[in-house]
């Protein structure tokens, strides 16, 4: 294999592993659902000024069976772009090795964002409703509800979930 030959061939592996990283860049993201942790608020942080608690009774728990916020990692899109830039690299001669390369990279991205996504919405999550003493309700959509039954008391400090 001639220096050029190899010079091309590492700029397409490079170009291919910049597009992955550009389309995961790219990719769309949604703000994370609030979270309930195990045990409830376990503090680690501040914020200043203090946020206030709202006090509420848990009224609903339903589990939203292949809902999904839409969030990807990028983790999907980026070992996509790489493998499809590998099986693309592997295609034609040339210049035209250097475009299978580009699109087995894009095609990868895609596909592999595609999957890590559909992953993500089959586990599914669960919605909990809560009616707050001073009126109104909150939804929060978390993972697990750990110790969390319908008529629980609740205390709610920065989206933080904990029985009181």
């Amino acid at each position: 294999m001639t220096q050029s030959a190899i010079r091309m061939r590492a700029s397409a592996v490079v170009s291919a592993i910049v597009a992955a990283g550009l389309l995961s860049a790219c990719a769309h993201h949604r703000p994370a659902p609030q979270t309930y942790p195990p045990g409830g608020y376990q503090g680690g942080y501040s914020s200043y000024p203090p946020a206030a608690a709202e006090y509420g009774r848990v009224t609903h728990i339903q589990w939203m069976q292949g809902y999904s916020q839409g969030q990807t990692t990028g983790a999907g899109a980026v070992i996509g772009a790489v493998v499809g830039g590998l099986i693309g690299n592997q295609v034609g001669k040339g210049s035209g090795r250097a475009a299978a390369t580009a699109v087995g990279a894009v095609g990868g991205a895609v596909a592999g964002n595609a999957i890590e996504e559909r992953n993500q919405a089959a586990q599914g999550s669960y919605r909990i409703t809560i009616q707050l003493d001073r009126g109104g309700r909150r939804a929060y959509d978390v993972p697990s509800v750990g110790d969390l039954r319908v008529g629980d008391p609740v205390r709610m400090v920065n989206g933080q979930i904990s029985r009181y």
